[in-house]
């Protein structure tokens, strides 16, 4: 497998509004099977693979990592318009006011609702929850591309597991057990097994 034409056949799979926003980067160097971070607002949504240990995943277990990837940049954009964010903007404007009028009480008081408004938006787009909601994305992405629900979960789940042991990590971490367990129901399989 050569890089330039795995990432030519990984555009295919991508849906047509991610080819516009994410760039597909070789780095060799990274011990990482696939990186990929939270984006600027107005900056590329980079995925970063390292095609020397990309090619040890078979197929689907590559297809589905990628559009999990892919998943995961939209469900955790931070410019979304909710209720907690434009908490965090009232109180960031009223923490400048109140620093501009130099009221103690009220820079307090508004700097109190920008942090918590702040912690809220930053739960409500890293966590658990939006790991998840990135995983079932994927596999609605993946059955719009060939696969059945059940194939894209244990495609994920062999994928989630793989990786881990090509980046040389001895045990999967709290996020990545919570998101096994459930690929595990969503691909059928009833008994409990915890990777190792």
């Amino acid at each position: 497998m050569t890089p330039e034409a795995e990432i030519r056949r990984l555009l295919d799979l991508m849906p047509a509004s991610a080819r516009m926003r994410c760039k597909l980067v070789a780095r060799p160097q990274q011990s990482q099977v696939l990186r990929y971070r939270p984006p600027l607002p107005w900056g590329d949504r980079p995925i970063e693979i390292n095609f020397r240990l990309w090619q040890h995943l078979d197929t689907p277990e590559r297809d589905l990592l990628l559009l999990r990837a892919v998943a995961w940049f939209d469900t955790t954009g931070l410019i979304k318009l909710d209720l907690y964010q434009g908490l965090t903007v009232a109180g960031l404007g009223g923490t400048v006011l109140q620093v501009l009028q130099a009221d103690p009480i009220g820079i307090l008081v508004a700097g109190g609702l920008t942090t918590f408004a702040g912690l809220q938006v930053w739960q409500n787009t890293r966590g658990i929850p939006v790991e998840v909601a990135a995983d079932r994305q994927a596999l609605l992405l993946a059955q719009r591309r060939g696969y059945s629900e059940q194939e894209a979960a244990k495609a994920l789940l062999s994928g989630v597991s793989r990786v881990a042991a090509l980046e040389r990590r001895p045990v999967l971490d709290v996020t990545e057990l919570i998101r096994c367990q459930n690929l595990r129901q969503l691909a059928g399989e009833s008994e409990v097994k915890v990777p190792v």
